[in-house]
């Protein structure tokens, strides 16, 4: 890992949270995420189940965590599964943790290795009344993909009919989308990096330089603050480009008098940032330009100030689409006959703001979280409106983190340039 040691209560807190959940005489079973085959002999790169990782910290492939509290042997009420280190593969493909050292990241003192796990699991399952099992729940999700998961909810099936089973989705979709004062301090190691970051990239942008040169500015920035890499896929989008939402082929040149669109973040300990800030490429707005950012910025301001507990995302966005179509109509992307004939199920303002305006973040970048239910005290979410212009080849985007806290929320990015001036100025260096 890049990272430095992170507090191990981060994850025993987390599996307590777990454990006060279940069902008396439940085991829980976690499994880490596939390693996936690329071409010829090769791997992509590993990237842990997030659920795992929450409960442990541990990155390593082949890992799993058991929580059985009601296991009538004390010493396995909590357990980690790695695999046993081997020389020779060691010697391949790098050091494999030790005992001490799993330890020590995710504060479970009963490490058994994989080889030997079956004879010992059989017993525990046995003296269980409930087995609860984990699946991707993410609302997000892309098309059904049959993973470790699902293929071990199987097996296990097969092999104990007559246990009851759970779904341990159900309860960490609820526990991971409130975060513990943990949790934040790691993300805030993510967004400082990817702070320092943009304010490096507003020195280096000028008319000529190419979006990918920028990206690399950014994954060098990362990697040299002890970042894991990007959150994802950075979106360095030029001139009309920006009105793509996705845009990562980041291969145009950025040009004099275009406006350019940055959203990107750092991962720092399993925890991502995810920052949007649209700059002028030769460092100076023009007056339509600053007016379309101001109204993009009053429009971040408001949704930030409705964030608080007990607000649901879907009454949230209604109410900055509100918003949004006042802004629209006095910066001249809409006319009063287009809001009073607009459509209820398509509104007029999406015409120029067709995305959401917030997600949950965490562990993934679209993390898990309620959307129709109200949000609660400990939440992490991003505000992120965006104004699109096709007929001015123009797109703007501002996103920072915010976290909810009983007395309103906080913005974890605040501080860096947001406004204008204080963008023109970091660019002037």
């Amino acid at each position: 890992m890049k990272h430095l040691p992170l507090n191990p209560e981060l994850f025993s807190s987390n599996r307590r949270r777990f454990v006060e959940r279940l069902a008396p005489r439940s085991i829980a079973i976690f499994l880490s995420a596939d390693e996936y085959p690329a071409n010829g002999d090769a791997l992509h790169p590993f990237r842990q189940n997030s659920d795992l990782y929450w409960l442990c910290g541990i990155q390593q492939e082949d890992s799993m965590v058991i929580l059985f509290p009601d296991n009538p042997d004390p010493k396995y009420r909590e357990v980690l599964v790695l695999v046993r280190p081997n020389e020779l593969k060691e010697k391949w493909d790098g050091k494999r943790l030790r005992r001490e050292e799993a330890t020590a990241i995710s504060g479970i003192s009963s490490i058994v290795w994989l080889d030997s796990l079956e004879g010992l699991l059989q017993g525990w399952i046995h003296a269980a009344d409930n087995i609860y099992l984990d699946s991707n729940e993410n609302d997000r999700r892309g098309p059904f993909f049959e993973t470790r998961d699902y293929r071990y909810i199987a097996e296990l099936q097969r092999r104990y009919p007559l246990h009851r089973f759970e779904r341990a989705a159900r309860i960490l979709g609820e526990l991971r989308a409130v975060k513990t004062p943990f949790e934040i301090e790691v993300t805030r190691q993510a967004i400082a990096i990817t702070a320092n970051t943009f304010e490096r990239v507003c020195r280096f942008v000028k008319p000529g330089v190419m979006e990918y040169e920028i990206e690399a500015e950014i994954v060098h920035s990362f990697l040299s603050q002890r970042a894991s890499g990007e959150a994802y896929s950075s979106i360095i989008a030029s001139g009309d480009r920006a009105r793509t939402l996705h845009y990562v082929s980041n291969n145009a040149e950025c040009k004099d008098g275009e406006l350019l669109l940055l959203d990107f973040g750092a991962a720092y300990g399993g925890y991502n940032a995810d920052l949007s800030r649209t700059i002028p490429v030769n460092g100076k707005f023009t007056a339509r330009q600053a007016e379309v950012y101001n109204a993009c910025l009053h429009l971040h301001n408001y949704a930030k100030s409705l964030l608080k507990p007990g607000i649901s995302i879907l009454d949230y966005t209604d109410k900055v689409g509100e918003e949004a179509t006042k802004q629209f109509v006095q910066i001249g992307l809409l006319s009063e006959s287009d809001v009073k004939n607009e459509d209820a199920d398509n509104r007029a303002y999406r015409k120029y703001l067709y995305h959401g305006i917030s997600h949950h973040l965490g562990l993934d970048v679209h993390d898990l979280g309620t959307r129709s239910g109200p949000l609660l005290e400990g939440m992490l979410l991003t505000v992120e409106p965006g104004i699109y212009i096709e007929e001015e080849g123009m797109g703007i985007r501002i996103e920072n983190n915010i976290w909810i806290t009983k007395d309103g929320n906080v913005d974890l990015f605040d501080g860096i340039p947001i406004t204008v001036e204080e963008i023109e100025a970091a660019m002037r260096g």
